[in-house]
């Protein structure tokens, strides 16, 4: 990764070249930390190998019965590439299965973790403005920050246009990038432009932890926690797909996620045994961490807070809200798991980190996860980003 762009890109005109580094004119590095810009490029490259395999690495830890009962079919092609991938790696691959990979000796880890958001995977140019598409892309990387308690460095952007796209398109998408960074106390520090077919945000984060949590440690008697409003950006979604333009408050939670940095931090600093955040849905993501920590997860899904206009759409298809809510997807919300005597910590930590937190189950000893709604069970799939 280059800590500026290259003077002469073949794939981009000069003039959208100028007009991007424009945008970037202050320091490149961010003066808050210790970390200097010379080590956190070192360690970028360090994990080259790691940090664009973690989104469903996570998935080639099971065995393969859990792989096929838990996971829908478009993940479980995409298990056998990965174990293909890593087989292909070797030695050379590091410890999989988490959020983001970890790097360096304490106090001081690395955290890093890289995100691709793909035109007509993961939004429509027709559905948001183009910096709307910068800032979630953005947003959903810095997330995986979020899930370690880390506190955020920066952020590379690799960005592919296609050819119809002018200079102002292309500053009008990293204007987005940019100010999402900035939200959570980051900076651009570099990144990649290339022309392809359509518009790919690879973005790659970097923060440090002082204590990084991971998915692996939750234990029997920890009460699970969510934070903020579920199934907001899945009632957008289905409104745009239903060829309406969603009601504000979806549209705002599909477009513009906030992720929950300072929840993150502050939870880790309680003792959070586990944390990811919710991309595939709280169905699909509840599975995730209870695989790999070992544990049986019980949701009482009464209890999961609802996104405003989630039960409008849940009426739509017939499904109960809370239903909705947990089998959509990119909420970016955390999911976390706290030891038992925690509750009124937890409680004034929402307070603090300005995100609300709800309790709504338990951890138990045992496999998998049971959905109560109305106390029967339910089955849900959870949200396949490749179905």
């Amino acid at each position: 990764c280059n800590s500026t762009y290259p003077a002469k890109l073949e794939e981009l005109n000069l003039r959208a070249l100028q007009t991007f580094q424009r945008m970037f004119e202050a320091p490149v590095g961010y003066s808050g930390h210790e970390v200097g810009l010379p080590t956190t490029l070192a360690a970028v490259a360090l994990g080259a190998a790691v940090v664009e395999r973690h989104v469903t690495l996570d998935r080639a830890m099971w065995g393969s019965d859990q792989a096929a009962s838990l996971e829908p079919a478009g993940l479980k092609r995409l298990v056998r590439d990965i174990r293909a991938i890593e087989r292909a790696l070797g030695r050379h691959a590091a410890a999989l299965g988490d959020d983001c990979a970890v790097v360096g000796p304490y106090p001081h880890r690395l955290v890093l973790s890289t995100d691709v958001s793909v035109e007509d995977v993961h939004f429509r140019r027709r559905w948001l403005r183009l910096d709307e598409i910068g800032w979630r892309a953005t947003a959903a990387a810095l997330s995986d920050l979020a899930a370690e308690g880390a506190e955020p460095i920066g952020v590379l952007v690799a960005l592919t246009v296609p050819g119809d796209m002018s200079d102002a398109d292309v500053a009008e998408l990293m204007r987005g990038a940019g100010e999402a960074a900035a939200a959570v106390g980051g900076t651009v520090l570099g990144g990649d432009l290339a022309r392809g077919p359509s518009v790919a945000l690879a973005v790659t984060v970097v923060g440090r932890a002082m204590r990084p949590v991971t998915r692996k440690g939750a234990r029997p008697g920890d009460a699970i926690w969510v934070t903020g409003v579920l199934g907001g950006a899945r009632a957008a979604l289905q409104a745009w797909q239903g060829g309406h333009e969603p009601a504000a408050a979806p549209r705002l939670a599909f477009a513009h996620p906030r992720p929950r940095i300072a929840a993150g931090r502050v939870l880790a600093r309680l003792g959070a045994t586990a944390m990811m955040d919710l991309s595939d849905g709280l169905a699909g993501d509840a599975r995730h961490l209870a695989a790999a920590s070992g544990v049986r997860l019980v949701i009482d899904c009464d209890r999961i807070p609802l996104g405003e206009g989630v039960s409008d759409a849940a009426r739509l298809v017939a499904q109960p809200p809370a239903a909705f809510a947990a089998e959509g997807g990119e909420d970016y919300e955390l999911l976390v798991t706290m030891p038992a005597g925690t509750e009124q910590a937890v409680r004034e930590a929402a307070l603090e980190a300005q995100a609300p937190l709800t309790c709504i189950g338990q951890v138990h000893a045992g496999a998998g996860v049971e959905l109560l709604l109305d106390g029967h069970r339910l089955e849900l799939a959870g949200f396949d980003h490749f179905g």
